[in-house]
């Protein structure tokens, strides 16, 4: 595992100050997190139970709130990539075992993404999916081989994480939820048989994954331990971001499907019954719903290539260099040509997505809270209220594991 793989942007660029350059990393995590499968899962939380469970989305946004802040502090402090980082404190196994389970997590999930695009652009246009999902796959290629990719990619995913803020929040306010049940489904409680939903939709919003990946997009940004209260800053706005789109979509879900009884069994269907309030309604969500698949399958693809790179020792230069640019290349097209071939997510892969997160994900937690831990973090080492919070969302994603065995055991 390369132990000096230093990005020539965290070498190089200066930390500038200005509101809207300062912001970046975080809104690329939220970009890439929230995909259209979040889309569904809060969909169909909203639609079967109301608003009882609101409370979901804000516990998970609290606890990724804690991870990726300690993304952000161990970023900051080290001048390595993600795996040489991981392999100077913790072994070269150990980066090794993190890469591919990081590698295989994001892309078992690539062709939901590339999918979602297709199902989007029908939306907009009609026509097949699949020829959308070709064409957005293909756009996403050319995307990434564009000079200077990071400062690119960070443009692009703020006005993504923006539009779609706008596009759910009106979808929300057009559906006329009913503010008082919105209030009282902020009270935890767990109704009869959603549990699976819980987990789904918490697993979605709290991406340990994704928080791992804010210690490349620090250094990448260039950012120093003199800029910390900028990038906690960056890193409270995107992730709080995150969490609120799920809950408006719930909140959407629950106002429009809930009293029509009707189920969620794609991200469309919350469109559709959009078409009464009119066909603006519909587009807007539309456009929401591409923005969430076209940044999730650009971010998945970015964590994935730069993971797959790192465990071949040949992610030196960050996301501006040739092989990781190529490996970043190879998951979008295997999320295309899977979406394209299948005309959506096959059940064998979501199995095996679900399989390698639960086995992956509590590792790279445990990782994180090591890495924040050491003395290598110097001032920025995570304190006992923070640690306390980290181990609570570690026990948190054991319980996700125990579910998920206890399911595909039963």
């Amino acid at each position: 595992m390369s132990s000096s793989t230093s990005s020539p942007s965290a070498a190089t660029a200066p930390a500038k100050r200005g509101f809207f350059s300062s912001i970046g990393p975080a809104f690329i995590t939220a970009a890439l997190v929230f995909g259209p499968g979040s889309i569904a899962t809060a969909s169909s939380m909203g639609a079967s139970f109301g608003y009882e469970l609101l409370w979901v989305p804000v516990i998970a946004t609290i606890l990724m709130l804690c991870f990726v802040n300690i993304g952000v502090r161990i970023g900051l402090t080290t001048d390595k990539s993600v795996l040489g980082t991981i392999a100077q404190r913790l072994t070269g196994i150990v980066a090794i075992i993190v890469g591919v389970g990081s590698f295989l997590v994001v892309t078992s999930f690539q062709a939901g993404n590339s999918a979602g695009t297709g199902a989007a652009g029908q939306l907009l246009f009609g026509g097949d999916p699949r020829l959308f999902a070709i064409i957005f796959t293909v756009i996403g290629l050319i995307f990434v081989w564009i000079p200077k990719f990071y400062p690119a990619l960070e443009k692009v995913m703020i006005v993504i994480i923006l539009v779609m803020l706008v596009a759910m929040i009106t979808t929300a306010v057009v559906s006329k939820p009913d503010m008082g049940a919105v209030f009282t489904g902020l009270v935890p409680r767990i109704p009869e048989g959603s549990v699976p939903l819980v987990v789904g939709l918490a697993a979605t919003t709290f991406s340990v994954v994704g928080a791992l990946y804010q210690i490349q997009l620090i250094r990448e940004k260039g950012w120093t331990p003199s800029d910390f209260k900028i990038a906690r800053r960056d890193a409270v706005i995107g992730t709080l971001i995150l969490g609120a789109l799920s809950a408006v979509i719930m909140i959407a879900a629950a106002a429009t499907l809930n009293p029509a009884g009707i189920e969620v069994n794609s991200p469309a269907a919350l469109a559709q019954i959009l078409e009464p309030i009119g066909s603006w309604a519909v587009i807007l969500f539309a456009i929401g719903l591409w923005c969430a698949a076209f940044s999730s399958m650009i971010g998945n693809s970015t964590i994935g290539g730069t993971m797959l790179a790192g465990v071949f020792k040949a992610e030196g230069g960050g996301l501006s260099s040739l092989p990781v640019k190529i490996c970043i290349s190879l998951v979008i097209i295997l999320g295309g040509i899977v979406a394209t071939v299948f005309g959506g997510v096959p059940i064998q892969l979501i199995i095996t997505a679900q399989a390698v997160t639960i086995l992956a994900v509590p590792l790279i937690g445990v990782v994180m809270v090591l890495l924040a831990r050491h003395r290598d973090r110097g001032t920025l080492r995570i304190g006992i209220p923070q640690f306390v919070l980290a181990l609570i969302g570690l026990a948190f994603l054991v319980f996700l594991a125990a579910n998920y065995l206890a399911n595909f055991i039963g």
